[in-house]
Formats: structure tokens, sequence, C-alpha cells
């Protein structure tokens, strides 16, 4: 991984395109619908299939960016590249029938923060908007953002999740998320529409994700929060590209894929690896639970292979871009929280 110093040059590495990515799109025709696009990891996707197309020589075939778009700036970032963007509630059922015709469609939009003061939108947000989304594009393959907190906290030392796990989260949210994807089986097996659920936990990148939040707190003399002990992470590039390829093993009915990292790291461990390279006094609060979220990836690797970032490597990134003093988005992930409450 080569030293990131500006949001430019971290832009570009999340959408560098694979040659699994460019594999992927030479083998599917078609336009590309990114709903959700305006959120953490939506501008990079929709910029890594926009360079893919466009290496491959298809640079008539659109890719369109779909949000409230709530920043202009970001809606902007994305037309300079190429992307076409469109503005849509996806709450409104009129907003998304009207909205480009597409063989191939990702789904990432959602809610999470901001359940527990009002529980009501994000059961709308999580199932009521797949409901509109699988009726709309009934006859497009869809891979649909999931998370791996659709399973229940399971033992930190014990083997993790894998898809076949049986659900059972706590908290609003997470459930929410079960409601999602089973909105999204019902109308995939109803209308044959090709489906693959990602769950992905958790998406890391310079200005925010897990690490960045261990580090922020640690250069601010905050203490560390231990309680959810262990972590899997994987760098968002990974997780975008991962996601294009799953394009290609879509089907109705779906099938889940669990996308992270395979090294499960603890907590502790990684905020005393930040202090060394911070220079800081790591202060701990909390106690290792016996319980976790842990996951399973394996079949993710079978699929596509080692990711190109390691866990070092995002390590030693973050670190520097802490020190350097780099942007954060202002958007921490409450990794901490074991009661499933947000």
């Amino acid at each position: 991984m080569t030293p990131i110093q500006t949001v430019e040059e971290l832009e570009e590495s999340l959408s560098r395109p694979t040659w699994g990515v460019l594999k992927t799109l030479e083998a599917i025709d078609g336009d590309v619908v990114v709903l959700g696009a305006a959120g953490k990891m939506g501008p990079t996707l929709s910029r890594m299939v926009r360079r893919a197309l466009d290496t491959l020589g298809h640079r008539k075939r659109r890719v369109i960016a779909v949000s409230r778009f709530s920043s202009q700036e970001a809606r902007s970032s994305l037309e300079q590249h190429g992307v076409e963007t469109i503005v849509c509630d996806l709450l409104n059922p009129k907003d998304v029938q009207s909205l480009p015709t597409a063989p191939n469609v990702f789904f990432l939009a959602g809610q999470k923060f901001g359940t527990s003061d009002a529980p009501e939108l994000t059961w709308a947000m999580n199932t009521l908007v797949p409901a509109y989304i699988a009726g709309r594009y009934r006859d497009s393959r869809i891979v649909a953002f999931s998370t791996g907190c659709v399973y229940p906290l399971l033992s930190a030392d014990g083997p993790g999740a894998n898809e076949n796990s049986i659900l059972g989260p706590p908290g609003d949210y997470a459930n929410s998320c079960v409601g999602r994807e089973r909105v999204f089986t019902f109308f995939s097996k109803q209308n044959k529409t090709p489906v693959l659920l990602f769950r992905l936990c958790y998406a890391i990148e310079l200005r925010y994700g897990v690490l960045s939040d261990i580090a922020t707190r640690i250069m601010s003399g905050s203490p560390v929060d231990v309680s959810m002990g262990v972590v899997n992470v994987i760098w968002q590039g990974d997780a975008n590209a991962r996601a294009i390829g799953s394009l290609a093993h879509t089907s109705s009915p779906p099938k889940a894929l669990n996308v992270t990292g395979l090294e499960r790291v603890s907590i502790r461990a990684l905020a005393m690896q930040f202090g060394k390279l911070l220079g800081r006094e790591v202060v701990f609060t909390g106690e290792e639970s016996e319980m976790a979220w842990v996951w399973d990836a394996s079949r993710s690797y079978e699929l596509f292979g080692e990711p190109t970032v390691s866990l070092e490597e995002m390590i030693i990134a973050v670190s520097e871009w802490t020190l350097a003093g780099g942007p954060l988005l202002g958007k921490p992930t409450h990794f901490e929280v074991t009661s499933g409450q947000y």
C-alpha cells in the first residue's frame, strides 16, 4: 500500500478497480445503478465501477448514483468523475418508480444511528425501502448491502458466524436489517430476481472506521472502550471490489456472503499498537465481554481471494493519517456497543 497523504489520493486508492472487478464487469452487460450512493461507501463504489468500465472501453455504459444528496459537494464530485447523479427520496414510492431501468443494482441505503430515538424511521428505511426497490428492479440483479450484525453475539473465542448461522441479533437496528434481508428474499423468490445479501463488517478507510475511532480517541486522550473485545475489519477498497464481484454471484433465492477480514483482532491489542505508533498513552474503559459480533468470512475469500490491503498496512496508514491531522468524516462506528442500541 503506497503512502496516502491527501483526500484525493485516498479516494483514488479506494476506487481503484482490481483485476477481479474488470473481469466481472466485462462479463456482465448493462448500466449500473447505485442506490444510497452518498454514504460512506457509495461514492468510491460508484467511481470504481465507472473507472473499470472506462478501462474496459465501455464508456457508453451508464453509472447512475441515486441519493437525497444533502451534500452538493458529494454530488458534484461524482459528476466530475463521470458518474451520473439523480436526487431521489427512496421512501417515496413514486420517486422510486421514476428511476431509470438498469440490469445491475447496488442497494446501499439504510439507517442505523438515531434508531433509539426514532425506531420507526429505521424500520421504514430498512424494510419499506427494500420492498419498493425490489419491486422497481424485479428484472435486475441486485447486490443488497447488509451487515454482520444480523447474527447474534457469539463467543469471542469461537469460530464466528458463517452464512448458515441462525440470525437473531439484539436491538432494533440489527433486527430491522434482518427484516431488510427477509424482504429482499421474499421478492427474490416471488419475482425470480437474482439477489446477493452482502453482509459487511467493518469497512475501514482513513477518515472513519473502527481503526480511525481507536486512533482518534487515543490522540485526544479519551479512553478506549474494550466492551466489544474483538473485531474483524476490511479495507473499503477491497469491500468495494468484493461488492462489484458479487454481481456474478446473485441468485434466486438469494445467498448471503460475509465480507470482512479473516483475522480477528483484540481491541485492546489494537489500541496498544496505536499508542506506540502515535506516541500516546492509552487509557481503557470497560471490560471485555465473553460475547461479541464475530464472523467467518471464509466463503468470500474462496470467491475473491485475499484482500489487497493487510491489517498491518491499515494500522500504519491510519496512524500516519491521524498524526498528520487528516480530515475525518465525523461518523463514529460505535463498534463498542454490545446492546444493539444506537
